[in-house]
């Protein structure tokens, strides 16, 4: 053959597998079906780095192991092409986001085709399309005639200077992006939102069936944060307002001796004494301008601004002074909380910082300066020396005969922002009529599609650049007929990539999302590999899914979307870094593959590098390291090839040097394939170069043109495949076998052949180590006990005769005297 040449064989089989369209698949009920899916990429300006091609290439490594097992494998990409970059972009440039995102598109196919990937690109999709974002639309309209999409005020970043809501990307520093010297606030505007805390029980119930990471699993628990407690009631004195607490502590409500009020709390305006109003006010426009995260840093000193008002203490109505602090977050529970400073840490600290009373109410088991624990009450009237859960119980009854406690159960999880006030999203499909409210726009007026506009900038008015578009905002009321008004705010991007699963397995259906004997075939999605969205997108792509179920357009069996998730491990620059264009360390993998080592040397590399779960750092030095490792399998060939015209060469142990060969290639295929099972992916490569090791120093002895060597080098290549699929196919076809080296072709490993020469057997006596035996694999046990008691060591501790001999074959005999 001539020299291994990545340049021509990788264009090579990439028109082939196009022009024979191999890797397409349609619905086989006679075959495994498996769904192996990367998550929906952003076509960003700067293409893919050597970092993502790690996600793509376990992703269709695994997707290439169950196709050559016979599997009916669907593997798909699609692009996440709305957002803010584009936007940004044409903010500043003028060009709009569709082209922009189309160019990225372009680029990174390219890259995607180059590296070899077995997509079905029959099945691509592309969210900013108007023929997919009508059926995100389409979903949009069910959950509001469901209920579940509703519209409210809430609490946003605003730029006094642009005069826009703000993204939580779009603050940095707690300034705005555009112009960076002017503070952002928040300002309460009407938003819309998914209702998915009516699925937070069952979010959380299904967690623990997943086979997920156990870290993520983790997350999406704290996120949803379930609490079981009690809200109770505090009257404002000399008010009629009332303030319910929500607290998982109901027991230390004795110990309560002040509250605490978020800042955004809508009783703060309301009970704020005259002469307190100043301060407050100040307060509460300085509080606004942190993010959540930073509030809840249990390192910042605590702030707060006492109100000039009080509350009575349901308990024992005793007064007890009405605070703001920032530490208190509107997005759980009530906004307000009961501080109980002798029992939680974070109250202690305000209290200790302003000086107010602390009283201690449950005996503590430390001396530490504060308890949070379980223990006996005391300092709380009739309840005195009860157990704490006892007493949650007993004061929770008590309280609520006079309606001022109730048992409840509170979730940290908040209610989904759906609305963003920007051009490029998928329009919100309601239209505003003063006679009829908010109406959805009818199946038959789907898509409402963006109008294409020229100026993106920011209207000033708190509003996308579409409520500017006069001609596109006016419409007649589906309902009534009357005038009205569009929606001018677009759907968060989440909302997009929350069932883009789904349409993979219909994706060019004009008349329905999907058709749910095709979605019920391929879901749920076996394999789901990505390394980013922790939280949001896998917590809302499954409250979508459950919603479908519920609609009865998927089979509930089928409302959890995916059963496996494989959360890779990111690859850094050389020095440590996170790779990325504003750093200039990004290396892209065309400048790889186009360098001459090709995109099975670089995928290998990838696969190689370490643990696919573990972070680990760019070694410029990696790609030629696999490259020798694949031009030492060509030159096998090659020279299995070149021997086909030899005369036989007579050899006296020719036959236990094929069995050794032999013997190697199946202890390979037991090791490759239990790897690839656990996604050892490293190791599973390790396991190839050291059976090509044995090979080139068996290649000495055994003559080439031995049977022995087809066999092993056929199989050696089949195990190759799903790693190099390039270098695999041309070998395979070199080697005169018709089809496709990736479809249906794993082999199984001879038991006998897999069997270990000398086995180690440990010698024990009355339960210690006194030995280690060498045998041979499959010598009868009376001799190895007999061997073993000969050893000096163990003869020596053996001052009797065994009572009892205990054996497990292969590994262990314990002598008992």
């Amino acid at each position: 053959m001539q020299r291994y040449d990545p340049a021509t064989i990788e264009p090579k089989w990439q028109k082939i597998w196009a022009d024979s369209r191999l890797y397409e698949v349609g619905e086989d009920s006679q075959r495994t079906k498996i769904y192996a899916t990367p998550m929906l990429p952003y076509p960003s300006g700067s293409g893919l780095h050597v970092g993502h091609v790690r996600n793509y290439s376990i992703a269709d490594t695994v997707a290439r192991y169950h196709r050559q097992l016979g599997s009916n494998v669907m593997s798909n990409i699609g692009w996440d092409s709305f957002g803010l970059p584009a936007e940004n972009y044409a903010i500043k440039t003028g060009t709009p986001p569709w082209e922009t995102t189309e160019q990225n598109i372009r680029q990174f196919k390219k890259q995607l085709k180059r590296l070899g990937i077995s997509y079905d690109w029959s099945r691509e999709i592309n969210t900013s399309d108007p023929a997919y974002y009508k059926w995100t639309q389409w979903i949009f309209t069910k959950l509001f005639e469901a209920g579940l999409a509703y519209q409210a005020e809430s609490w946003q970043w605003w730029c006094p200077e642009c005069k826009t809501v703000l993204a939580n990307e779009q603050v940095v520093g707690g300034c705005c992006w555009r112009h960076e010297d002017t503070a952002v606030i928040k300002k309460r505007t009407k938003q819309w939102f998914f209702k998915i805390t009516n699925y937070a029980e069952v979010l959380l119930d299904e967690i623990d069936n997943l086979a997920w990471p156990q870290s993520i699993k983790a997350m999406q628990r704290n996120w949803i944060g379930k609490s079981t407690g009690a809200e109770l009631v505090f009257k404002v004195d000399g008010h009629d307002l009332i303030i319910p607490v929500f607290t998982t502590r109901p027991d230390t409500v004795f110990g309560a001796t002040f509250l605490v009020l978020a800042p955004e709390h809508e009783a703060v305006v309301q009970l704020t004494a005259p002469e307190q109003k100043t301060e407050v006010e100040a307060y509460v426009a300085e509080a606004m301008r942190h993010s959540d995260v930073e509030r809840q840093d249990e390192a910042r000193p605590k702030s707060g601004v006492f109100t000039g008002s009080y509350a009575l203490n349901p308990a024992n109505h005793a007064k007890v002074p009405i605070w703001v602090a920032d530490y208190v977050l509107m997005g759980y529970g009530t906004g307000a909380i009961m501080a109980v400073p002798g029992h939680d840490k974070r109250d202690f600290a305000f209290a200790q910082q302003f000086e107010l009373p602390v009283q201690f109410v449950v005996e503590a088991e430390t001396k530490e300066q504060i308890y949070e624990g379980e223990g006996k009450l005391k300092n709380s009237g009739q309840y005195d020396g009860l157990d704490t859960p006892a007493a949650r119980e007993a004061i929770v009854a008590d309280l609520s005969q006079a309606d001022l406690a109730a048992e409840k159960v509170n979730y940290k999880i908040r209610d989904w922002l759906i609305s963003r006030q920007r051009y490029w999203g998928a329009p919100i499909p309601i239209i505003h009529c003063a006679e009829c409210g908010a109406v959805a726009v009818p199946e038959a007026d789907l898509p409402v599609e963006l109008p294409q506009i020229k100026n993106f900038a920011p209207t000033g008015k708190g509003t996308s650049v579409l409520a500017d578009q006069a001609d596109w905002v006016k419409v007649k009321c589906p309902k009534c007929g009357g005038d009205a008004r569009r929606e001018t705010d677009t759907m968060d991007g989440y909302a997009c990539s929350s069932w883009y699963m789904l349409r993979y397995t219909d994706p060019h259906n004009s008349a329905a999302a999907w058709d749910p004997q095709k979605a019920n075939y391929w879901l749920p999605v076996d394999y789901y590999f990505g390394g980013d969205h922790a939280v949001s997108h896998l917590l809302y792509f499954r409250f979508w899914n459950h919603f479908f179920a519920d609609q009865g357009w998927i089979d509930q069996d089928k409302a959890e979307p995916v059963k496996r998730l494989v959360y890779n491990g990111y690859i850094n620059a050389a020095d440590g870094s996170k790779m990325s264009k504003s750093k200039g360390n990004v290396v892209d993998p065309l400048e790889v593959i186009d360098s001459g080592y090709g995109a099975d040397a670089l995928r290998l590399f990838e696969l190689f590098i370490g643990p696919y779960d573990q972070d680990v750092s760019w070694n410029p030095s990696g790609v030629p390291g696999t490259y020798r490792f694949l031009q030492r399998v060509w030159k096998l060939v090659d020279a299995f090839l070149g021997s086909a015209d030899e005369e036989p060469k007579e050899v006296d142990n020719q036959a236990e040097l094929a069995t050794r060969l032999l013997s190697a290639t199946h202890k390979a295929i037991k090791k490759v394939t239990e790897d690839l099972q656990r996604f050892s992916f490293n190791t599973a490569i390790a396991a190839q170069m050291e059976l090509v090791n044995t090979m080139n120093a068996l290649k000495k002895e055994l003559p080439m043109n031995n049977p022995a060597w087809r066999q092993a080098l056929e199989l050696e290549l089949i195990l190759l495949a799903p790693f190099a699929p390039h270098i695999s196919e041309e070998l395979w076809q070199a080697m005169g076998k018709d089809g496709s080296i990736h479809v249906d072709t794993w082999p199984q490993w001879d038991a006998q052949l897999v069997k270990e020469e000398l086995l180690t057997i440990v010698v024990q006596v009355n339960g210690r180590v006194r030995a280690n035996l060498s045998v041979a694999a499959g010598t009868d046990m009376d001799h190895v006990i007999k061997q073993a008691m000969a050893e000096p060591n163990v003869k020596k501790h053996l001052t009797a005769q065994p009572s009892k001999t205990v054996t497990v074959p292969d590994k262990l005999i314990n002598f008992v005297v």
